[in-house]
Formats: C-alpha cells, sequence, structure tokens
C-alpha cells in the first residue's frame, strides 16, 4: 500500500527511448565514420528523455561514467539508441545506453556502443527533486539494478578517493 507522500515505484520498461538517425556526411570524420562527440551527443539527448520519462521531471546530466565504442559506424548506416532507466535513487537516476548499427542495404544490425549516465530531476529553481524507485520486473531488470547499485557504490568511494587525494596535495 502507498503511503501519502511516497512516490509511486515504476517498472524499467516505462523509460525506454529509442532513437534513430542516418549517419550523413556532416556526421562523420574523414574516414567516413561516424564521429565519437556526435553519438555521445545522441547518447545523452536518449538518456535525458529516459530519465524524464521515468522521473516526469526535467533532468540534467550529472556524470557519464563509461561510453565503451566496440564497432565503429559507418555513413550511410542507421544508429539506433536504446535508454532507459537501470535504477533510481533518491534524486539521481543511472542511464543504460546501448548503441546498434545497421547497414539498411545488407540489414545486419550490430552492437556498436554502451554507456552508462546518471542523471537527477531539478525544480526550476535547479533544485534536486525526489525521484520513483525502479521496481525490476525480471531478471534482466534486476540484474542491470543491482549493477547500477554497484557502479554507484564504485563512483561514491572514487569521489571519496579524490577529495582525500586533493586534500593531501593542498597541505
Amino acid at each position: 500500500m502507498q503511503k501519502h507522500g511516497e512516490i509511486k515505484g515504476r517498472n524499467p520498461s516505462e523509460s525506454i527511448v529509442e532513437m534513430t538517425n542516418l549517419v550523413l556526411p556532416n556526421d562523420t570524420n574523414q574516414l567516413g565514420n561516424l564521429l565519437g562527440g556526435r553519438l555521445m551527443h545522441w547518447i545523452d539527448i536518449a538518456a535525458a528523455l529516459a530519465a524524464m520519462r521515468h522521473s516526469g521531471k526535467v533532468c540534467v546530466t550529472a556524470s557519464v561514467d563509461v561510453i565503451n565504442f566496440f564497432e565503429p559506424i559507418k555513413l550511410g548506416h542507421v544508429v539506433r539508441v536504446l535508454a532507459s532507466v537501470n535504477r533510481a535513487f533518491s534524486t539521481s537516476m543511472e542511464i543504460g545506453v546501448k548503441v546498434f548499427r545497421e547497414d539498411p542495404l545488407h540489414g545486419v544490425q550490430v552492437h556498436t556502443s554502451s554507456a552508462y549516465l546518471t542523471f537527477v530531476a531539478i525544480d526550476q529553481y535547479g533544485k534536486p527533486l525526489q525521484v520513483p524507485p525502479i521496481i525490476p520486473c525480471n531478471n534482466e531488470d534486476s540484474r542491470r539494478f543491482e549493477e547500477a547499485g554497484i557502479r554507484r557504490e564504485q563512483r561514491l568511494k572514487n569521489r571519496e578517493l579524490l577529495k582525500e587525494a586533493r586534500k593531501k596535495t593542498s597541505e
């Protein structure tokens, strides 16, 4: 039963965003490959939309933990960017993003990139707002939920280690 003032949890599937883009000449480098920065831009937009869809609030990028590029994406390929919320904390959410390329002439799809980003829901003054928790619905959701918790713990540990290192060097 939901208590007064408690935010109702949501399923990860409710936050799924799929963006599709065609790689055009202005999107590529001199080798005909999609520019990494252009792909990062698309990843950030898809993740922001997933965070907003989950929270129902304006959301901003707090951090980009990792973007892995496994395979190049060429001029003329279709790029599918899939994003959804892995886990929600108090005011922040980890968004997982997978990128696929498709050669439209041959129909072959390849997983080319993955990324993890953290978004925070904010009010009109830039103050963080509480977000709904995630309710995993299947084994895949549960795996992503647990792994997001591990990544968050690591982020917080790294933040403390860096803070200690700065303190030591400023003494």
